[in-house]
Parts: structure tokens; C-alpha cells; sequence
């Protein structure tokens, strides 16, 4: 766990907001997306009308990640920095850090150096994400400065599963066992198993109540469990949590899954022995799936706009969610991402890569609903608005 009683590693910023809010207003805000929010979250420009989900973009753990990369680079202009990979999941966001001279050292991003060549007279960003414990004890090592963005929802899951390594429980994680911030988080929790989706989830019940093929296990959870993790032993006594950025309802489903396998293996008096749960979905992660659930249900959508970056899990999920009101909907990178009044790329549910779909804008009056995951600038999700608002003016003339 980091902590601000390390010399080398500081947990807050340098009390430069004030200079930095320049800066932060010129990259990220946007006076549309404030007038939208006075004026009932709507903005109406032709035939079309923009609908926006009252939750939406920045959440607190972003906005502090960014704070302390401006404010540090502010502290010091002239020194070598870094950040260990991706501050957020957002290209904007990572683009600019960039031409602040900030280099990173990992991800698609890497400049020359790596985190081997770091030295005691650099500065190094810890991303919101978190660093797992082997990398930062490196760093540490190295007596640079670590600026910690950690965000404080991410903390808290850490501190839960290492109350459930303390108590010889073993994790069960549900999140992706290569993102950033799961592997920061299983790094922590001494025994743990990673699970994507109720399917997975269903697995590891089938082996808790039946047992099984042990290997066939461990092939189906290679890259997703802890070292000499053994399923007939490491599954009696379980505690579950999260990657915070994942659907909440998901996570909820699984971890009820599991709970009633631990009743039909052992009893419901003996529960408490065999199986812990304490919810760790990030409020905002939360408010933002229900403010799109909320829109859909309430009103009649004909198109939804989801912005964010491709590799950002909450925006995925937030298409998810339009996905099931069985509503057009597109998950874009940026305005960019907008070809032409025919034409747009977007990430579908589920692939792992964008695909351009045409006749995507539909003719005559229509309704879009707009949101931006918790790693999008309000900028970002104007310069969309604005671009749909542009290409549906096309189609009126031609």
C-alpha cells in the first residue's frame, strides 16, 4: 500500500490548482456541455435533439489523476517526468501529457526510457490505475520521486482483499486479469482468482460444490489466477471484489452466484466461515450506469452516442447497457471517429476492435442520447455533439 510516510513517494498534490486551472479549462471544459446541464441536460440543434445522461465524464479519481500530473509538471518545469503507463483510458488525456513532456514508460505510448533506466533525479506519476506491489517496490528502490494518482476507490478495493489475505480467504476478482488496475489490485491479495463474466463465475460454483478436473481448471484460469493456485484448496473460504470500473450489476450477480454455491456446499450457518463480500464498485462507475439506464428507460432514444477511449472498461460498459434496450447504439473514440454523414467508426459490444458501420445517422427528427465514461473530457464529448450536428446539416442539403 503506497503511503505518504515514504520519503520518496507523495500522496498529494503541490498546491498549484489555481495555476493549473488555465490549462484544465483551455484541454477539457467545454461551455456546451454547460449550457446542456442549465437547460435540463438538452440541447436541440435542427431536426435533432440531444439528450444527456445526467451522469457523465470526469469522475473524482480522473479529475485528481490530472490535477497531479499538471500540478507536478507545474512544480517542476524543467525536471525529467514520467508516468508508468496510461494515466486514464483516454487518448486526449494521454496525448497531452505527452506534449507537457511527461514521457511514459510502458504501452503503446513508451518513449525511450524504461522503468529500468529511471534514476534518483526523476520523477515518476503513479497512474490512477495503481502500480502493482513488485513495480513499485522497484521504483521505490530507485529514490525518485513517485507522484501517487491512485485513485482513493481503487485504494479501497486493495484494502479489502488484503483483510481477506489476512484472514486466509482467497480472492475472487471480477474484472479483466490484464487490465492495469486488476493487476495492481491481485498483486495485493495473496491467493486470488480473476473471473470475466457469469460464465466464468459458473465455473468456479460447478467446482466449489462438485469438484472436478483440477488442470481443466487451471487451463480454463491460466493467465487468471496466483501462482500455485490449487481450485480443491484455494476455493473454500473465498471473498469477492472488483475491478472497479466493471458493470455493477454483473458484479453483484456473481458474487450472489457464488454465495449460494458456498450455501449448497456448506450451509447457511456455516457461511460466514466459508465466504466474505463487501461491495467495491466505484460510486461513479455506479451513477453513470444508472444515469444512461435511467435516459433509456424514461424516454424515446432513437440513437445513443457513447464517447470514451476503445480500451476504457467503464465506457464499454456503458454500451453494454444500450446494447440491452436493443437501441442504435455507437461507442466512439472521438469526434474523429465520425467518417461522415454515412459512414462511422465505433467499437462494438464485445469485439476488441472498432469496425466502420454505414447509415448510421438516422433521417428526420431523432433524439440521441449522449454520455462519456468516467475518462472523457466534456471537450471530447462537445466536439462529438457538435460533429453530428455538423453531418445532419449535410444531409439536409444533399
Amino acid at each position: 500500500m503506497l503511503s505518504s510516510e515514504s520519503s520518496n513517494v507523495r500522496t498529494k498534490g503541490f498546491g498549484l490548482r489555481r495555476e493549473i486551472l488555465p490549462q484544465l479549462a483551455e484541454n477539457y471544459k467545454s461551455d456546451l456541455i454547460e449550457e446542456m446541464k442549465v437547460n435540463g441536460y438538452r440541447w436541440c440543434s435542427g431536426h435533432l435533439t440531444f439528450r444527456l445522461a445526467k451522469e457523465f465524464g470526469f469522475c473524482y479519481g480522473v479529475d485528481k489523476a490530472i490535477d497531479f500530473a499538471y500540478e507536478t509538471r507545474a512544480k517542476f518545469p524543467s525536471r525529467d517526468l514520467y508516468i508508468t503507463s496510461e494515466i486514464i483510458h483516454n487518448p486526449l488525456v494521454n496525448r497531452r501529457l505527452m506534449e507537457m513532456g511527461i514521457q511514459f514508460l510502458t504501452g503503446p505510448h513508451k518513449g525511450v526510457k524504461g522503468v529500468e533506466d529511471i534514476g534518483e533525479s526523476d520523477i515518476v506519476l503513479l497512474p490512477a490505475f495503481g502500480t502493482t506491489v513488485k513495480e513499485l517496490e522497484y521504483l521505490k528502490s530507485k529514490k525518485c520521486l513517485l507522484v501517487d494518482t491512485t485513485c482513493n476507490s481503487v485504494v479501497a478495493v486493495w484494502k479489502r482483499v488484503e483483510k481477506y489475505s489476512e484472514e486466509g480467504f482467497t480472492s475472487v476478482i471480477h474484472g479483466k486479469y490484464d487490465h492495469e488496475e486488476t493487476r495492481a489490485t491481485s498483486s495485493r491479495a495473496g491467493k486470488f482468482l480473476v473471473v470475466w463474466d457469469k460464465q466464468e463465475a459458473q465455473i468456479v460454483c460447478d467446482h466449489i460444490i462438485n469438484g472436478g478436473d483440477r488442470a481443466a481448471f487451471l487451463r480454463c484460469f491460466e493467465k487468471a489466477v496466483s501462482p500455485g493456485f490449487d481450485p480443491d484448496s484455494d476455493l473454500l473460504k473465498i471473498g469477492c471484489a472488483n475491478q472497479t470500473t466493471m458493470m455493477s450489476s454483473e458484479s453483484m450477480e456473481i458474487a450472489n452466484m457464488l454465495q449460494k454455491a458456498m450455501v449448497k456446499k456448506y450451509g447457511t450457518p456455516h457461511l460466514a466461515e466459508h465466504f466474505r463480500h463487501y461491495d467495491t464498485i466505484c460510486s461513479a462507475t455506479q451513477e453513470r450506469q444508472d444515469a444512461v439506464f435511467e435516459l433509456l428507460k424514461n424516454e424515446k432514444i432513437d440513437l445513443v452516442m457513447v464517447i470514451g477511449g476503445y480500451n476504457s472498461s467503464n465506457t464499454a460498459h456503458l454500451a453494454e447497457i444500450a446494447a440491452k434496450f436493443n437501441i442504435p447504439h455507437y461507442h466512439v473514440n472521438s469526434a474523429e471517429s465520425l467518417l461522415s454523414k454515412n459512414k462511422i467508426e465505433h467499437k462494438p459490444v464485445g469485439e476488441k476492435t472498432s469496425a466502420v458501420t454505414s447509415g448510421w445517422l438516422p433521417e428526420g427528427k431523432v433524439t440521441i442520447a449522449v454520455t462519456g465514461g468516467a475518462s472523457t473530457p466534456n471537450r471530447v464529448i462537445e466536439e462529438v455533439i457538435r460533429r453530428i450536428s455538423a453531418l445532419a446539416v449535410q444531409t439536409e442539403k444533399s
